[in-house]
């Protein structure tokens, strides 16, 4: 998702150094150590929690605005040990994502009540994949046939849009592809008390982005998920007295 495959750790005399995206961004993963990225990492709890341990102690990070460790889904080893080595650190909290449909928010509530029962203050909570957003010029349009085919008239529809209703085509159209009606993240904010910081949508443009190792903050290809990563995260900022004249110069 940076565009950092194929990179490898490097041993300075200070410590381990991370690779880099950019001067500003410095990233650490077990990838790097792995012989090939199909490569399977078979371990144990100790070993895992060891590695953790290396991550955050022998890396030599140099002056940090921010350290954000990506956590996998769940409530196990890796998050207390994540916990116990940064809480001598003064450790700001966690941000936690969902998505909107109840199996989800299941999982992700247990998050929010080991947050509090290990003393993480919930920084906010993120609904992603929430809706698939995109330009209407951008989809596909099909028609089903009679004998259950599909026949393809995008052409035809953007022809017909341009002739009769040309302000049709500079719309977004929006569809919710998982159940939300249990009322998503924001409900379970609401009920447990934590911060509701945005919703992102389903974006073609944001993973291509991703898949291509490119901030979607780069150019205008991310029109509808760009701006609401950036209002996410300037909420974050604002709402737990962080300085903006960090975000605004990544």
């Amino acid at each position: 998702m940076l565009g950092l495959e194929g990179q490898e750790i490097h041993q300075i005399n200070l410590g381990w150094s991370p690779a880099y995206v950019e001067s500003n961004l410095g990233v650490m993963s077990i990838g790097f150590m792995l012989p090939n990225p199909d490569e399977v990492v078979i371990w144990r709890g100790p070993r895992k929690n060891g590695l953790i341990k290396q991550f955050l102690k022998d890396v030599y990070w140099g002056e940090l605005d921010f350290l954000i460790v990506d956590a996998p889904p769940g409530t196990s080893d890796e998050h207390i040990s994540i916990v116990q080595c940064l809480d001598a650190t003064g450790l700001d909290g966690a941000i936690i994502v969902t998505t909107p449909q109840q199996v989800s928010l299941t999982d992700v509530r247990k998050e929010v009540k080991f947050c509090k029962k290990v003393g993480v203050k919930v920084l906010g909570v993120v609904e992603n994949m929430s809706g698939l957003c995109q330009p209407i010029i951008d989809f596909k349009f099909l028609k089903m046939m009679d004998n259950g085919e599909q026949k393809d008239v995008t052409e035809w529809i953007l022809e017909y849009m341009t002739e009769k209703a040309p302000e049709m085509l500079n719309l977004i159209a929006c569809t919710e592809v998982f159940d939300s009606s249990g009322g998503g993240a924001v409900k379970m904010c609401n009920e447990m008390g934590v911060p509701f910081l945005g919703k992102v949508p389903l974006d073609p443009q944001l993973c291509k982005a991703a898949e291509e190792g490119r901030s979607c903050f780069a150019g205008k290809d991310c029109i509808v998920s760009a701006p609401t990563l950036k209002n996410i995260i300037e909420k974050l900022m604002e709402t737990n007295g962080l300085s903006m004249s960090v975000s605004n110069g990544v």
